[in-house]
Order: structure tokens, then sequence, then C-alpha cells
């Protein structure tokens, strides 16, 4: 619901050249939330632009906004145009902008370049405290009407959309798209750029750099949101780091191609851009016909990127489907038993399962007919009657006897070529045309805006789901799409794709409102805002060695929230890596997200099942504070140390990780100073059983004898929160690949 919208029109005589200052009609809108101001200069002719968008600002009256804005025009300096330039939220070469123009394209080649002129501003206030200004521009001789939408949600997360319609007649040539990205402006004092790289296996490292003039373009062509994405771009003062400096960050929310951009001008701007990343000829539209990017998210930190976590994670948390019941901890299939589906075996799983805590059990790849490996049956979204001859009901029946969850692992928007869908519908898979494309994993892709296809896929997906007592889908994506076209002509079909599969997910759960859904597409590789409104988790990497797992969480944590993140404890040999981890640095990883298991327990002795047990324990106790929380990342440890902890709202408790990723440069290593707590509340600190094992020596120091430690480990110890802060306790050696856990409790 919307408060009634307050509307102006733009005074339609003022030329560019009166900058808009005194505009009868004019408008200087002031947005607030959770600590962020957005100042938007409304006053056109031109498209509106962001003066300011930070920290608040204050309540300022409509004086202060005009003067505001008055103070943010340049000085016309030599050899540039004779009026000041300044890019609006999407920027137009006519204007003099001669970076990116926001928009690409033409008809026929012609009216490439479009100078838009605002018609109507409004503003509405929805009761969940979103603030939003809509703005209707046209440009009448390219024949475009643009809408922009801009809204600062309640967590202080700014995003922003457009849509573009032909307003051409019957006569004209068609409006080819070529590209539709808006900016976000951030100011000269933000001289570093931080975004994300990757791989399969090792998704989101981070990788700084200086933000010069000139663009730094991060294009993905990879036809869902990519493990070489970069989750966040971002630009902040020198040095800035977690819990320091100022940051400004985008994030744009689409699992197909996308473009990412910071660039910076020699006139003094500086914008962060997004949009869709479009295939040659993928929109071209008609009389009439619109299209709508992309949302554009930002987010302000004014210290550090705990700050623009902190908005990210209050957006999500506070969208009513947000998942609200405890996460059930997970017992994953895959890495027991891989494609061997044996029932009794699967059986054993799932009690031995049950035996240590586990609420949902996941059968992953290899139920389905002719899936034995992964050359063939994608598809084929039937039982296999070969493996499974009572049909999946026994284990099923089973799995939900013991009060566990079932779900199951489906990967609807690919086929094999070796399977009876293939056989019966080759047209069905994505190509130019006339050749399929290369084959990544034995996969093609289905052809989900094909609606024969889509109605194929829904209705297997539909019966499975009718016919079992199943509440989670793990749905998988596992290859790249490449020379992705619809058959027989080839037309570029990625941004088809992509509406397509959000359809058929929106679909299936108004269907089955009570599934849950996991975003998985070779791990990490579709982690983003838009997917994130259909689905309840993602999978963060289909690595789970937890070394590795310390800086992939670390970070894809900085957008999405702990309970939202997938986080398995595996086997004692990590089976990407072959790393060996004993179980407390394995467990106390997945601690600090949703909680699953990805390991064959029945191979287990009853003591490590018992240990194990013990620490799906402590994860149940600690889920209220480790789901709600504020996730805290220390910036001042030394280098072979990775320190989180996660705060509760009121600062009474927080749980802090302290993992040894190296082998520390010093011994001693020194202080651990822990910031964000009540300064003069008094705390006790102590080690978090069972994450209390130093060096082997636990049992020495639980009785007390071990003079080899600092003393505040053996008994705890009790300091207000400044000391913490500002003084902290010595940590003891810790070999690499260990971990500890502290528990802060306010006494």
């Amino acid at each position: 619901m919307t408060s009634p919208a307050t509307t102006s029109t733009v005074n339609e005589a003022a030329r560019p050249a009166d900058l808009g200052l005194n505009h009868p009609g004019s408008a200087v809108r002031h947005l607030r939330a959770a600590g962020v101001s957005v100042v938007i200069d409304c006053r056109g002719p031109r498209l509106p632009r962001i003066v300011h968008w930070g920290a608040d600002l204050g309540d300022l009256d409509r004086t202060t906004l005009d003067n505001l804005v008055r103070a943010d025009v340049q000085a016309v300096v030599s050899n540039v145009p004779d009026q000041p330039i300044s890019p609006g939220l999407l920027a137009e070469h006519s204007t003099g902008w001669l970076g990116l123009p926001g928009l690409l394209g033409h008809r026929a080649g012609h009216q490439w370049s479009t100078l838009f002129d605002v018609t109507t501003v409004s503003s509405s206030n929805d009761r969940d405290g979103t603030r939003r200004v809509v703005v209707d521009a046209a440009d009448p001789d390219a024949g475009l009407r643009l809408v922009l939408t801009l809204e600062l949600l309640p967590a202080g997360v700014l995003r922003t959309r457009a849509t573009l319609t032909s307003i051409a007649d019957q006569a004209g040539a068609p409006y080819t798209v070529d590209g539709l990205a808006l900016s976000l402006p951030v100011p000269t004092r933000a001289t570093e750029l931080l975004d994300f790289t990757g791989r399969h296996l090792r998704e989101r490292h981070p990788q700084r750099r200086r933000f010069d003039v000139g663009s730094w373009v991060r294009d993905n062509r990879r036809g869902r949101t990519g493990a070489d994405a970069t989750m966040l771009l971002a630009a902040g003062t020198p040095g800035f780091g977690f819990g320091h400096g100022e940051v400004w960050s985008v994030h744009t929310a689409w699992s197909g191609n996308h473009r990412t951009i910071a660039e910076r001008s020699p006139n003094g701007h500086a914008v962060l851009s997004g949009g869709e990343l479009l295939l040659p000829g993928e929109i071209t539209l008609g009389p009439s016909e619109s299209y709508t990017t992309p949302w554009i998210y930002g987010s302000y930190g004014g210290a550090g990127l705990n700050a623009v976590a902190d908005r990210f994670h209050a957006f999500l948390r506070g969208r009513p489907q947000h998942p609200r019941s405890p996460r059930p901890v997970i017992l994953n299939t895959w890495e027991s038993v891989y494609f061997d589906m044996d029932l009794p075996t699967l059986i054993a799983l799932a009690e031995a399962g049950a035996e240590v805590g586990v609420e949902r059990y996941v059968l992953d790849d290899g139920w389905f007919t002719g899936r034995r490996d992964d050359t063939a049956g994608l598809g084929d979204w039937q039982v296999d009657r070969d493996v499974w001859p009572n049909g999946l009901k026994p284990l099923v029946d089973r799995v939900t006897k013991l009060g566990m969850q079932f779900g199951i692992w489906i990967e609807p928007e690919m086929i094999n070529p070796d399977s009876n869908l293939a056989r019966a519908h080759p047209e069905w898979m994505l190509s130019t045309g006339h050749r399929l494309p290369i084959e990544s994993r034995h996969q093609q892709v289905l052809d989900l805006a094909n609606p024969g296809a889509f109605d194929y896929i829904l209705g297997s997906l539909d019966d499975l789901l009718k016919k079992h007592d199943i509440s989670y889908l793990k749905w998988d994506h596992n290859r790249d799409l490449i020379d992705a076209g619809h058959s027989p002509d080839g037309q570029p079909a990625v941004h088809d794709q992509t509406l397509a599969v959000y359809r058929l997910i929106d679909e299936l759960r108004r269907r089955h409102p009570g599934v849950e859904i996991e975003s998985c597409s070779s791990g990490g590789a579709r982690v983003d805002l838009e997917v994130l409104q259909r689905t309840d988790r993602v999978w963060t990497s289909d690595c789970i060695d937890a070394l590795e797992r310390q800086t992939i969480q670390r970070y894809t944590g900085l957008l999405v929230p702990p309970e939202m993140l997938g986080a398995h404890i595996g086997t004692g040999q990590a089976h990407t890596t072959g790393r060996r981890h004993n179980l407390s640095f394995r467990a106390g990883t997945a601690l600090f997200g949703h909680m699953g298991i990805e390991a064959n327990l029945t191979s287990m002795s009853a003591a490590e099942r018992a240990e194990l047990g013990e620490w799906v324990a402590l994860h149940k106790k600690l889920r209220p504070l480790l789901h709600t929380g504020r996730v805290v990342r220390f910036d001042d440890v030394d280098p072979s140390l990775m320190v989180q902890g996660v705060y509760a709202a009121d600062l009474s408790q927080a749980v802090i990780s302290i993992a040894a990723i190296a082998t520390a440069d010093s011994a001693p290593i020194g202080r651990l100073v822990i910031p964000g707590l009540d300064p003069d509340a008094p705390y006790h600190l102590e080690l978090l059983p069972p994450g209390d094992v130093i060096q082997g020596e636990d049992a020495e120091r639980r009785n007390g004898n071990n003079k080899h430690l600092p003393p505040w480990l053996v008994t705890g110890t009790d300091l207000t929160g400044a000391a913490l802060t500002y003084a902290g306790v010595q940590l003891p050696d810790l070999l690499p690949e260990q971990l500890l856990l502290l528990r802060v409790t306010r006494v």
C-alpha cells in the first residue's frame, strides 16, 4: 500500500541553460531512511540527478535543499561545454557526458542519441517505509518514453530501474536497445575500488585497485550470475575496510548477462553503474513495446563494509517472504553416495543423520530416469523405476518417519543430448539455429522460453511435488549459456531464458507455497538479489574445504545473511581439494551459515558421530543469534587469522570465530580486540565448547594445568566492552587451520 502520491509538472519552457534552479514547478526530493540521505534534483527539464547519496543530512527545508543543489553546480573551465555537466540517473551523451551513455540504441542507424525532457515527477511513501520517486520523461524526436523509478528502502538500501517504451508510430523503424545502464554518483573522495572475482570452487575472492580516471568494466556473458561475477562493486575512501571508511557499493540484480561499471571522468565526476548486458538484437521495441531494466541496488556504509552488509541483510530480512522458521540442519547425500542410488544405503544414511540431529534430508543427483552418471538423463524428470521399483516412497516415508523433511535435487534448465527428452524434442535445445553449442558437463540448455518446453518442465516438477512429501528443492544450473539462441532461427535467448526461469520458479511456488528452494549453480554461480526474491538460500560453493570456505563465506556474506548461506560440514579429506581438516575447523566454519552435513555418516566411528552431534546441537542452540544478529568482520588482526563474530541486536551476547588460515609471522600472535560492544557494560569472555580445542592440549587446559596458555583462557575473564574494544586479550599460538570459538556475554 502506498500513501497518496505528490506530483509536479516540469516547466516545459525552461531550457538547459536555465539549470532548473528557478522553475515554478521545480522539486528537489530528499529521501531518508536508516541513517542514509538521498537528495535528487528533479527540477528538470533534464533527467534527474542525485546530488547526495550517503550519510543522513538531517531534516532539510526547501531553501537548504535548493542551496545544496546550487552548491553542487560545477565551475565551467576551459575547453569544456559552456554549461556544467552533471550526469543523471541515466547519463546522456547529449548533455555533455563523455563517458558511457546510459542508453545505447538506434532506429536503423538513426535516433541513436537521446535528450529526454522530464514531464512529471511523483513521490510516494509505502506503509513499510519505502520512499519512492517516479520520473516520467520523453524524447519525441527519438520516439521514446522513459520512466525512472528510484526507491530508498527502510534498511537504507537504494535501488533504481528504468522502463523504456517506443512511442513512435507504425511507420517508424523498430528501436533496437543495445544497452541501458543506470548510474549512481560517488564523491571524489572515493578513490579505491573493491570488487570480486572467482571460479568454480573459489567464488567471490576480493580484488582492489585505485579508482583512477577511466572505466573499470565487469562484463558477465555467462547467461547466469557467474562464479567470477562481481557480487558488489564498491568505491570507498582510502584504505576502507570492514569497520572503517566510507563505502558506496552497487549490485546488479539479474541472473543473466550483466554489466557493472565504475567510471571516473577528468571533469570530476565518478559513478557506479549497472544494467543487463544485451546480446546483439536481443531487445527490439516496436510501437508501444517496452523494456524494463533489472533493479540496480546501492548500499552506503559510513563505517566500512560491515555497514554496507548490514543494510543488505536488513533489507532481505525485512521482506515478507524471508524464511522465518529455524533453518533446518541438512544432510545432503552427494558426497556420501554420489550416483549410487541404493535404498538400504540411503536409509542407513538417513538413520545416522537423525542420530546426530539432522532435520532435512536431501537426495542429490541420480534419482531420475537414465541417470547413472553425469552424461545422461537430464530432462527426464521421472523416478527411475529400474533403480526404484517401488518409487521414492519407501525412502521418503522413512525419512519423514524419522522426523526429518525430505528434499531433492533437480536441474530443470539443462538437458543431456543422451535423454529421452532430447531425442523427442531436439528443437528445445538453445542454439544459434545451425549448430549446437559446445557441450559443457555433457549438457545443453533447455529453451524455457519455448512454451512446449516450459509446460513440460513445469508439469514434470509439479507432478513430482504432488506425488511426494517433498519440502525442499535443490535447484541446480551447471553450465554457462554459450551460443544461446531460440530454435530454429537462432535469435538471442539469454534475456528470455532468464525471465522464463523466474516465471517457472514463481509458478511452482504459487502451486506449492510450502516448498523451499535453494539457488545452486555449480555451487555459487547464481547469487544475486533477483533470484533471492524467489529462493530461500544459496549453495555458497561446491567447495566445502573449510579453508576455502572461510574466504568464500566471508565475502558472500557481504550481500547474503548467514541464514541463507548454505554451509556444510564435509569429510575429513575435502572432496574438491584433498586437504585434511579436523572436525573443529570444518564444523566451526559451517556453524556461521545455514548448517548442513555432506559426509558419509555411516563410515564414521561412534565417537566421531558423537562429536558431530555436539556441533549440530551447538548450532541449534545458537541459531536464534546466528540467523538474526549482526555479522562483524574484524579488520585489525594478524594476517594469519580470519576473525568474525555475530552480535545480538541489543549487544547482550556475541559468538566469535578465530580461524588460523596460515602460520603466524610472530609467536605469540598478540592481542585480539573485539570491537562494537557496549563500552560501559561488563562482559564475560570464554571459550565455547566444542570449539575450544587448542593444539590438542584441551584436556590439560580444562583441568586448569596448562601453563603455556594465556591465563584468561583457563577460566575466562570479565572485562568491559571498552576494554575489549581498545585493549583486548592475548591469543594462544594456533596451528594453521585451527579454529576457536569465543562466547561473549553481558554480565
